[in-house]
C-alpha cells in the first residue's frame, strides 16, 4: 500500500522545509495551497513553482476566499500595516488570521480522506512562533482527534517543526542539502519579498536571526536537530 502525505504548503520557509523532509519518506506527496485573498499573491505563485521544482506528486490551489470575508488581519487587509521588528507587545499580532489553521487543516484532511492519505503535514511551531494560538501542539492534537471522530478515518496531523527553534529549522533544510533553496527561493516576508525579505517585518527578523544562529553554531545546532528528530 502506498504511503501518501498531504502538505499544507505556502511556499514559505517552514512549509517548504516540511515538503523536502516529507518527499523521501512517502510514495506520494500532495501539496495544498489556499487562496484566501492573502496580502501577496506571490505566495501562491511561489508555492506553485516550488512544488513543481521539488517534485511533489500533485499541487492543488484551493479557494478559501470566505476566510478573507470573516478574518480581519494585516495579512488579509491592505490597509492594516504589518508589524515591524519590536513594533508592539500585543498578545496577538495583527498578522494573526483567526481560524486559518482550523480551516486549512480541516480542508486538507478532507482532501487526505479522498486520496487515502494517512498524514497531513503542517509547518506550525510552538518553539519559535509569533504568538498564534493555532500553532500550539495542544491545538493540533485536539483538532486531530476531532477530525478522526468526524470522518471516522485514521489520520495523523504531523508537525515536524513543532519543537524546533528557527536555527534548527534551517539545519533541517541543510540536512536535506536544500539550505540555499530555502534561503533564496522561499517567501516568508509579510511584505511579499522572496528570499531574505524586507529585513523589517517580524517574519524576516525571526528568519534572519535563526539563520545567523545556525551559521554561527552549525555543528551544535545540527546535533541538537538530530537528537530531537532521531535523524541518522
Amino acid at each position: 500500500m502506498k504511503k501518501i502525505a498531504v502538505v499544507v504548503f505556502s511556499g514559505g520557509q517552514d512549509s517548504t522545509t516540511c515538503l523536502i523532509h516529507a518527499l523521501p519518506a512517502y510514495d506520494e506527496v500532495h501539496c495544498i495551497t489556499f487562496d484566501y485573498g492573502q496580502r501577496h499573491h506571490a505566495e501562491i505563485e511561489t508555492a506553485q513553482r516550488l512544488s513543481k521544482q521539488l517534485g511533489a506528486t500533485v499541487h492543488k490551489v484551493l479557494d478559501a476566499s470566505l476566510l478573507n470575508e470573516l478574518a480581519i488581519s494585516s495579512l488579509t487587509r491592505d490597509n492594516i500595516p504589518v508589524p515591524t521588528v519590536n513594533s508592539s507587545g500585543e498578545s496577538l499580532p495583527s498578522t494573526f488570521v483567526p481560524g486559518r489553521n482550523i480551516l486549512f487543516l480541516t480542508l486538507a484532511s478532507i482532501y487526505a480522506y479522498q486520496v487515502k492519505a494517512e498524514t497531513v503535514i503542517t509547518g506550525v511551531c510552538e518553539t519559535d512562533f509569533s504568538g498564534y494560538p493555532d500553532c500550539r501542539d495542544e491545538f493540533v492534537k485536539a483538532l486531530n482527534k476531532a477530525l478522526e471522530l468526524g470522518m471516522e478515518y485514521r489520520l495523523r496531523l504531523e508537525t515536524p517543526l513543532m519543537w524546533l527553534n528557527k536555527a534548527e529549522t534551517w539545519a533541517l533544510a541543510d540536512y536535506h542539502n536544500r539550505l540555499d533553496l530555502i534561503r533564496e527561493q522561499t517567501l516568508t516576508c509579510y511584505n511579499g519579498v522572496i528570499g531574505s525579505g524586507c529585513a523589517n517585518c517580524d517574519a524576516c527578523n525571526l528568519r534572519a536571526r535563526g539563520l545567523s544562529s545556525y551559521l554561527e553554531n552549525r555543528a551544535e545546532v545540527m546535533n541538537s536537530l538530530k537528537s530531537k528528530m532521531a535523524l541518522k
